[in-house]
């Protein structure tokens, strides 16, 4: 999951793919978290989220080399209004200072040379990636490569 700040949208769509958890680590898959940005104690209140790992990249270098941004006018996009509302409805609540205009994603990365198995980018602030899409992107990883990899 790259997480563009792990503000209230960011938590809902953390607290979704935390709910595999058991999922995954039957399938021997590991779940993590790339936050770009630690204002204040913003990540220690993402933890409660996000049940697996959390990685600062200070340097944004997970999020490429060209990052994906969306700037002031998505504030009159429908959609990420409707986002907002329905992660608050939700019960999810964050802060919103820091840089807020990096666009996130999640992405199911395969074991040796299968590459990439899911990528979903964030098209808006709140487009969420649909958690049964991930579950069966993490199924196509085979076992025993994971496990040569862990060891």
């Amino acid at each position: 999951m790259a997480v563009r700040r792990p503000g209230f949208l960011c938590r809902e769509e953390a607290s979704e793919l935390s709910s595999l958890k058991p999922q995954l680590d039957q399938l021997g898959v590991p779940l993590y978290a790339v936050v770009k940005e630690d204002v204040g104690t913003e990540v220690q209140n993402f933890r409660p989220y996000f049940s697996g790992e959390i990685y600062l990249d200070e340097k944004r270098r997970f999020y490429g080399p060209r990052e994906r941004k969306m700037g002031l006018l998505a504030f009159l996009r429908v959609g990420v209004w409707m986002s907002g509302l329905r992660a608050f409805k939700n019960g999810f609540l964050g802060n919103v200072f820091g840089e807020g205009y990096v666009l996130g994603g999640v992405f199911v990365m395969g074991a040796g040379q299968q590459g990439v198995l899911l990528e979903h980018r964030e098209m808006e602030f709140g487009d969420k990636v649909n958690i049964l899409d991930v579950l069966k992107a993490a199924r196509r990883i085979p076992r025993e490569l994971l496990e040569l990899e862990q060891n």
